[in-house]
């Protein structure tokens, strides 16, 4: 009986550690990626969607536009296609569950106030809450048109845009499925991976 016990312990431990050194090893890539700006303007999405918060958002240089965003086996996924020029980040946190596994990994970043920043940034979104204010903008406009964002981010001719000389949003909540940026700048970096009763998500 003892044997057979530890024989189950020991592949719950197994399927534990191989659904998570993935996600540990993704989350470094991605924070290496973005440190050195190396990260494509294009890239097949997971089939996960992760979680952003912030006390505060600050960017120049707004645009939005529909897109789509799609995994590797050609699931497509509708999305709000948002870019930022330039950006701040105050109380930066992300959160993304691994599948299968009471594991949350979260980085936070941006605290004490010393923002996160980020160039070029864009993001695939699914949900965004917060108090927005907009300087200067135009909604409705054609999304091929549009010229405020980063170099380049602009939807299909006759498609739904808008965008903004600038963007405030306090206590920002969004779900997305991709961010990319020229460069990121995580300041006060920290990775965490929860386990069981402490795997929480950032909201």
């Amino acid at each position: 009986m003892q044997e057979e016990s530890a024989n189950r312990g020991h592949v719950r431990w197994s399927r534990f550690a191989a659904l998570l050194l993935p996600a540990i090893a993704l989350a470094g890539a991605i924070i290496v990626g973005m440190a050195n700006g190396a990260l494509a303007a294009s890239f097949a999405v997971s089939g996960q969607t992760f979680k952003v918060s912030a006390s505060q958002l600050r960017g120049e240089g707004f645009v939005q536009y529909p897109g789509v965003a799609e995994e590797i086996d050609g699931t497509r996924h509708p999305v709000a296609v948002t870019g930022i020029r330039r950006a701040q980040l105050f109380d930066l946190c992300q959160s993304v569950k691994v599948p299968g596994a009471p594991v949350v990994l979260t980085i936070t970043a941006g605290g004490g106030g010393r923002p996160a920043t980020a160039e070029d940034l864009l993001i695939d979104l699914v949900s965004l809450e917060g108090d927005t204010e907009f300087t200067n903008i135009n909604t409705g406009q054609d999304a091929s048109t549009l010229d405020r964002g980063p170099e380049g981010a602009r939807g299909a001719p006759g498609a739904f845009g808008q965008q903004a000389d600038a963007v405030t949003i306090t206590n920002l909540r969004q779900v997305a499925r991709s961010t990319q940026a020229g460069r990121f700048n995580l300041t006060g970096l920290r990775l965490k991976v929860n386990v069981g009763a402490a795997a929480k998500e950032c909201f």
